[in-house]
C-alpha cells in the first residue's frame, strides 16, 4: 500500500554551531511546519532522521529533518521513504538556493541538482529527481567568498531582520502544494 501523506524534508547539518546558518534555511522551514503540527521531533532510527507527524493543510504528513549531514542527506531521506512507501511525487525537499536572491523562493517538481550536494545526495539514493523541491533564496557570497564558506555563516543582521517572514513563507508554500497542487503554489509563491 502506497502512502497517502506527504515526506517533508527540510535540509540542513546537524548540531548547533550549524543551526543559524544559510545552508540549514529548509531545517528552519522543518522547525516551522513542526510547530504548526504542534509537535516536536523524534529520532527515528530506521532512517536516520528527526520526524514529526501529524496534519498540515488537512493532510497526512512526516515533516522531516536528516541527523546526517547535508551532502550525505541522500540516505536518511531514501530510508525515510523507503520506510512509509512514499513515492518520489509525495516528496517535499526544501533546502537553501545560491542562485536566488536572499528571500526570493521557487517551487518546481524534478530538475537537475544545481550544484547543491544535498540535492545531487538524494538524487543518487532514492533514483530519482521527480521531487518537489521548495528553493529558498540565500543569495551569491559577497566578492570572491567562497560559496562553501559562505552557507555555513549565519545569515547577516539585515537578512535575520526578516527570516522569520521567509521561512514562514517557505511552510505556506509547502502547505499550498499539499492542497492546491504544484501550478497554483507555482502562481502564489515564485518570486
Amino acid at each position: 500500500m502506497t502512502f497517502d501523506g506527504w515526506v517533508v524534508v527540510g535540509l540542513g547539518n546537524p548540531g548547533p554551531e550549524y543551526a543559524a546558518t544559510r545552508h540549514n534555511v529548509g531545517a528552519m522551514v522543518a522547525d516551522e511546519l513542526a510547530s504548526r503540527i504542534g509537535g516536536s521531533f523524534k529520532t527515528h532510527k530506521p532512517s536516520r532522521t528527526s520526524t514529526v507527524e501529524g496534519r498540515l493543510a488537512g493532510n497526512r504528513a512526516i515533516v522531516a529533518r536528516p541527523r546526517s549531514f547535508m551532502n550525505v542527506s541522500g540516505g536518511p531521506v531514501a530510508a525515510l521513504t523507503k520506510f512509509y512507501k512514499a513515492e518520489p511525487e509525495r516528496l517535499v525537499v526544501v533546502h537553501d538556493e545560491l542562485d536566488l536572491p536572499y528571500g526570493d523562493m521557487r517551487v518546481k517538481l524534478g530538475g537537475g541538482d544545481n550544484g547543491h550536494n544535498g540535492l545531487k545526495s538524494i538524487r543518487q539514493s532514492i533514483g530519482s529527481g521527480d521531487y518537489y523541491r521548495i528553493r529558498f533564496g540565500i543569495g551569491r557570497p559577497p566578492g570572491r567568498q567562497d560559496a562553501a564558506d559562505f552557507v555555513l555563516k549565519p545569515f547577516s543582521a539585515a537578512e535575520r531582520r526578516d527570516l522569520a517572514v521567509h521561512v514562514a513563507r517557505a511552510a505556506d508554500a509547502v502547505e499550498s502544494l499539499m492542497t492546491d497542487g504544484l501550478e497554483t503554489t507555482q502562481n502564489r509563491f515564485n518570486s
